[in-house]
This record gives structure tokens, C-alpha cells and sequence, in this order.
């Protein structure tokens, strides 16, 4: 604490970026500064609560770098976030893959649901994005009812039901005015726009035609794509008169966290909204601001974003490059007032749960710390190794960030080695995930754990020492119930409290590494033919493997016969064998 007070009073009060860290060097928060003096000088001159009390505990020194300008520290904070990834920071999450609607831009355009990876450069016109799919589908399937847009994926060789029931022109046998399709285009996105007379019309039409042919029932299915215009798609139109693209942006503080909302007007319709609740571990006007530039360095940036007095207006404008304004009266001062009160409502209605969701993850990820000796543990990796009697070898590696799992850094490997132990099998998955980290430069991770006892953690950490590389291992200590009752290490033994937090997050953690291993084993052995099965049955070399592919074929025809019908052909000891791998082999 002596280096950081000499620090303290050396700091300078220009702008910049400062980058706490713990006693191993490791970068544990980031932030910025308007005063660089003033903002370092908080965290050490007053009482804190929470997570930035956790935080403070933790900090044994501190770095700073000056900038030009308070913007520029702004877009320096999201880079350094973005490269150290800080335990403290609010990692925002990357936005949903919400679905679009689009007509493709071929020849002969299909009206689909699409989910386009980049939308700049897109070739389809793309409306949306839509956050209820299911009113997604439910639009195109009523359009594609009414419009008869081409409905196959590849072009067929001759017209098929679509075009017998009206729903499509035919466009593989027949020639199509270039004429319809523009206007069928050009009504579709002005009902997309939110004009909805001239299908309204088309609907009314359809049903009257159905109704005097006497085919009631397709009358009354007109009548409800009616009712779902008129509930569904007309009470979310808000009347701004212009089709400008704008965000509405506000927040609500309790407790010491922080609740955001972001509604999407397109169109002029709300037809999207964001949000997010987090500790607030900065000043709130920082908050704000980091917020909404680390938001729109993921989403589409809008040709205009409303908000409340409380955000830094021209500091935003001048990190994101669009306009910012703070609505004095009318529907735009509304719409600000009605994303702060989803906000409130967020944050009032779940904070129990969040405060409980916090100490079930990210509070017993730090008590697990503690126990174990790992400060600021963060991110675990988990590995389980499946197979059966030998075969189909696979393991599975589950990430957990704070203590709640990282889905999109789960791996999967197919164990090429010959080896039909868990210790051969642990040390080859071990190499090859560590030997990628080395070599691809990937996030190493703070302690890794396996399903397994001491043996698995002998074979993770020769692998690891021959790599050079230090990273703590633990192994799962289960009782004849397969219920984990402690963590060990090489040298030590760690006893876990059933009832605490630390003992659910580790069940957790086994529960998901197992579950994800054992869906991939499944999908492997889905996919094993009858040959690649009986490779793994000792006692069937190459000529019996032949004679047996030759009379059954398939594995359906195998796993038909008794234990007595497969020994009439194979020697009784093979005919055991092969049959009680076929038993296991039919089990999900």
C-alpha cells in the first residue's frame, strides 16, 4: 500500500486511462478519467460496498496512461478492456442474433427469415432486426400466403404445390413479367415500412372471394391474418411521422447496480429493445458513457440516439459519430421516459435474483479462489473424457468466466491416439488444447479442473510442465454416489461445505462438462458405421470383420440377434464380448 500512496501523489491530473492490478501483475480493472488524480484517488480514500469493494481488496498496484483528450480516453478504455479482458470490467455481451426478414436479391426473390452475419454489404433488402422470432416467421408466413413469391431454395425442374395453390408463380416453367415482381416487392416493404392498408385490402378481397365460394374455413383464416395485423403488428407503430433510425437510451440505479435500456425505433416502430443489469463499480457518468460506446462498437449505430440530461451528449457524439439528443417535451421525451421505467422495472422486479444469480457465480467463484489460493480466479477450464469399452474415444472442455459458463469457448476432441485409458486420453487432449494456446496466442486460463481423481491430475500436469506452462490443476474427488466431495491437487486435498455456494458452482461445472461430452459422444457413436464398431471388438480381426459385414450389413441387423445366434458364428468369448458392446451401444 506504501508504493500506491507514493504513486497517488505523483498522479497527474490530465485525462487518461488507468489499469488496476493484483499482486501477480495480472490487469483486474480498467477505467478512465476525466482527472486522472482525483478518479485513482477515490478507490483508496473512501469506503466501498460490493463488487468494487472486492475489487479494492484486490488492487496492489496501478499504471496510467495520459491522453489528449477525454474522448480519447473514452475509445482507449474500450481497446484496453477489449485486449487485457479485466475481471472487474462490465464485459458487455454481444448482441442476439435477432432474425431479419429479407427478400433476396435474386432473380426470383424469396421473402425468408434470415439471420445475415454482417448487415453492411448484405445483397438481400433486410428489414428488422425482429426480437420475437416467432412474430418474425409469422409475418413472412403470411406474406409468402398472400405473395407469390418463389418458395424453393434451389429452382426446380417443374412447378410444384406452391403453384397449384396460388402461392407461387411458377418461375421454373413459366415466364414472369419482371413488372409483377417489382410491385410485389414494392408492397411487401411498404408493409414492412408499416403501411399496412394495401394488404389489409388484399386479405379482405381474399376473404370475401372464400367466403361466397362457401370454403368458410379459408375464410376464417383470412379473417385471423386480420386480427394479427390489427394486434400484433399495429399496436407496435409509434408515430414519429419520419423513418428516421433512432435508439432511445436510458437507466435506473439501485443498490449499487445499474440497470440499462436501449429501444430500437425503425420504421417507426419500437421493434427491438436491449438491456442490461451490472454492478456499478465506477462513477455513473462513466458508466454511461462507456456504456453506449462499447454498445454501438457491437450493434448498428442509429442516425439518431435519444437520452436523458445525464449523459455526456457531446463526449458521445465525438467517440460514436452520430447524433445524441435530449428531448425537451413531446413523444421523443416520452419515449426516454419509457425506457427508463423498463429499466426500473428490470432492476426492481429482478433484483433479488440478480443479487442471488451474483453470489451463486461470480461470489462463489471468489470464495473457490480463496480456498484454493488463486487471486482473482477467473476463467476455468474443464475437461471430461467419454467412450465405450474403449471405442469412440472423445473428450469434451467446458469453460466457466466468473462462474457462469462461456458457451462459445466449449471445444470438442475426437481422440486420434490408439489409447483406450482416461490417463493417455487426458494427456493427449491436454496437449493439444495447451499446445493451440501456446501457439495461437489464446486466452490461458486461471485453473484448470478434471473430472477425474489424482491420476488425471498427474496427466495434466506432466503434459503441462513438458509446454513450460504453469497453470494450477484440480481434479474432482467423487464418492461412490459420483457426487464430488472435494477438489484435489497433487499435494493437497481441499474438503468443500455441501451447502455452500462453492460446493453448487463445482456441480455445476461437472454436471456441464459431463452433459456436454457425453451429447458429443452420442453424436459420434450416431455416426459410427458397423464396420468402424466392429474394429473396437477384441477378437474380430479383418476376416471376421468381413464375413460379418458381408451377412448383416448394418448395425440395426446385428444389434437384432441373441447372445446364441452371434455365437453360432464367432467364438463364444467374441460372441460375449460383441454382444454386451452392441447392449452398451443401444443406450442414449
Amino acid at each position: 500500500m506504501n508504493v500506491i500512496k507514493e504513486k497517488l501523489s505523483l498522479l497527474t491530473t490530465e485525462p487518461g486511462c488507468y489499469l488496476m492490478k493484483d499482486e501477480t501483475g495480472k490487469v483486474i480493472y480498467v477505467g478512465k478519467a476525466k482527472n486522472l488524480k482525483r478518479r485513482v484517488s477515490s478507490y483508496f480514500n473512501r469506503e466501498h460496498t460490493g463488487k468494487t469493494k472486492a475489487l479494492v481488496e484486490n488492487i496492489k498496484d496501478f499504471e496510467y496512461i495520459v491522453t489528449a483528450s477525454e474522448v480519447e480516453s473514452l475509445l482507449l478504455e474500450i481497446n484496453l478492456i477489449k485486449k487485457y479482458s479485466p475481471k472487474y470490467n462490465i464485459l458487455l455481451k454481444d448482441n442476439k442474433s435477432y432474425p431479419y426478414i429479407e427478400i433476396t436479391s435474386e432473380t426470383y426473390p424469396r421473402l425468408i427469415i434470415s439471420r445475415p452475419r454482417k448487415i453492411k454489404g448484405h445483397k438481400g433488402k433486410l428489414f428488422g432486426p425482429y426480437p420475437n422470432a416467432y412474430a418474425a416467421r409469422k409475418t413472412v408466413e403470411l406474406l409468402n400466403r398472400i405473395y407469390p413469391f418463389r418458395k424453393c431454395h434451389t429452382m426446380q425442374k417443374k412447378v410444384c404445390l406452391y403453384y397449384h395453390i396460388g402461392q407461387c408463380l411458377g418461375y421454373c416453367e413459366k415466364k414472369i413479367d419482371k413488372e409483377v415482381i417489382k410491385n410485389m416487392i414494392s408492397e411487401v416493404t411498404s408493409f414492412l415500412h408499416g403501411n399496412y392498408d394495401e394488404v389489409r385490402k388484399k386479405i379482405v378481397e381474399l376473404m370475401k372471394q372464400a367466403s361466397s365460394n362457401l370454403n368458410f374455413e379459408k375464410a376464417l383464416e383470412y379473417k385471423e391474418m386480420l386480427e394479427y395485423i390489427d394486434k400484433v403488428l399495429e399496436k407496435q407503430k409509434i408515430s414519429l411521422n419520419d423513418n428516421v433510425t433512432r435508439d432511445v437510451i436510458n437507466y435506473y440505479v439501485k443498490n449499487d447496480y445499474i440497470s440499462f435500456q436501449v429501444l430500437h425505433l425503425r420504421d417507426g416502430r419500437i421493434n427491438m429493445r436491449d438491456g442490461e443489469v451490472f454492478p456499478l463499480i465506477d462513477d455513473v457518468k462513466d458508466t454511461l458513457s462507456y456504456f453506449v460506446t462499447s454498445f454501438y462498437d457491437k450493434n448498428e449505430v442509429p442516425k439518431e440516439v435519444l437520452v436523458s440530461s445525464d449523459f455526456d451528449c457531446d463526449l458521445l457524439e465525438s467517440a460514436i459519430n452520430t447524433k445524441f439528443i435530449v428531448p425537451q417535451k413531446g413523444l421523443k421525451k416520452n419515449l426516454v421516459q419509457m425506457a427508463y421505467d423498463n429499466a426500473k422495472i428490470v432492476l426492481d422486479e429482478k433484483f433479488e435474483l440478480i443479487v442471488r444469480d451474483d453470489n451463486r457465480t461470480f461470489g462463489a467463484n471468489e470464495e473457490l479462489g480463496k480456498l484454493i489460493g488463486i487471486p482473482n480466479l477467473k476463467r476455468i477450464e474443464t475437461f471430461d473424457n467419454a467412450h465405450l469399452f474403449g471405442s469412440f474415444t472423445v473428450s469434451g472442455m467446458v469453460v466457466f468466466t466468473n462462474g457462469k459458463p462461456d458457451k462459445k469457448e466449449y471445444r470438442k476432441y475426437k481422440i486420434t491416439s490408439g489409447s483406450k485409458d482416461d490417463y493417455h486420453t487426458m494427456q493427449e487432449v491436454i496437449y493439444r488444447r495447451y499446445y493451440r494456446v501456446l501457439h495461437d496466442k489464446l486466452e490461458k486460463p486461471d485453473l484448470i479442473i478434471v473430472d477425474g481423481g489424482i491420476a488425471q491430475v498427474h496427466a495434466a500436469k506432466e503434459i503441462l510442465d513438458s509446454l513450460y506452462l504453469d497453470i494450477p490443476v484440480l481434479g474432482l474427488k467423487k464418492n461412490d454416489k459420483h457426487t464430488t466431495t472435494a477438489l484435489i491437487s497433487e499435494d493437497k486435498e481441499y474438503e468443500i461445505d455441501k451447502t455452500s455456494d462453492v460446493f453448487h458452482l463445482l456441480t455445476r461445472i461437472q454436471d456441464e462438462v459431463h452433459r456436454f461430452t457425453i451429447n458429443y459422444h452420442k453424436d459420434i457413436r450416431s455416426k459410427g458405421s458397423l464396420s468402424s464398431i466392429l474394429d473396437n471388438v477384441s477378437g474380430i480381426g479383418e476376416k471376421r470383420k468381413k464375413e460379418l459385414l458381408k451377412k448383416y450389413k448394418t448395425i440395426t441387423k446385428l444389434k437384432g440377434l441373441s447372445k446364441e445366434e452371434l455365437a453360432s458364428v464367432l467364438p463364444e468369448k467374441v460372441a460375449d464380448d460383441l454382444y454386451e458392446f452392441l447392449k452398451e451401444y443401444k443406450k442414449d
